[in-house]
């Protein structure tokens, strides 16, 4: 048995505010709907991709500060460089060492000082691993302001000497001059090959 409804709604009866409510429902309904499935998933796009340009301008500006510091490192890596170089010349390869040697002995004969022995020692090792130390034994004779004038002409060297265990032996006088005997260690450096490149 089927049950008929006829139901007759009759417009002009209906109150004024649930006309109203009726007509704003649809639009009220249509917004929630387009606020929960447009806007909110939008939004927090929007953010999340707002975060990830804020993290890309930090990027680019770390980047730029770093390029502007390459320049400056750049130079200043030229002058190590160059610095490096220049103190390399102090530091002769071995093969080197024989023309200090010569320097060495014509800064005596120039100060009229006279190299009675010359004797080689076992090179040593450094501990910085970049240079050897080439020890060797001198006696040398002369007056005592050109031994001063050979010490010194010795710290213009383009090379570096140390000096150390200075002994003065008996002074002899020779003409109204005292002629003094020194044994002394002197010590160079050899750049180790290969090294600091």
């Amino acid at each position: 048995m089927a049950l008929k409804l006829n139901i007759k709604i009759d417009l002009k009866k209906i109150p004024k505010g649930v006309k109203i409510a009726i007509a704003v429902a649809p639009a009220v309904i249509i917004a929630v709907v387009t606020v929960i499935v447009v806007w909110m998933p939008k939004n927090k796009e929007i953010k999340k991709v707002t975060a990830e340009i804020s993290k890309q301008n930090n990027e680019i500006a770390k980047s730029q500060s770093m390029a502007a510091n390459l320049e400056i490192l750049k130079i200043e890596n030229e002058k190590l460089k160059k610095r490096f170089a220049k103190l390399q010349e102090r530091l002769p390869e071995k093969a080197e060492v024989s023309s200090l040697i010569i320097q060495i002995s014509e800064e005596a004969r120039k100060s009229d000082i006279d190299i009675l022995s010359w004797k080689h020692e076992p090179t040593k090792a450094h501990p910085s691993g970049i240079v050897e130390e080439i020890p060797f034994s001198l006696t040398v004779t002369g007056t005592y302001h050109n031994l001063g004038y050979f010490f010194g002409n010795l710290t213009r060297l383009n090379r570096i000497v140390n000096i150390s265990d200075i002994k003065l032996g008996n002074p002899k006088v020779q003409k109204d001059e005292a002629i003094l005997n020194i044994s002394l260690k002197a010590s160079t450096f050899s750049a180790v090959k290969g090294a600091g490149k």
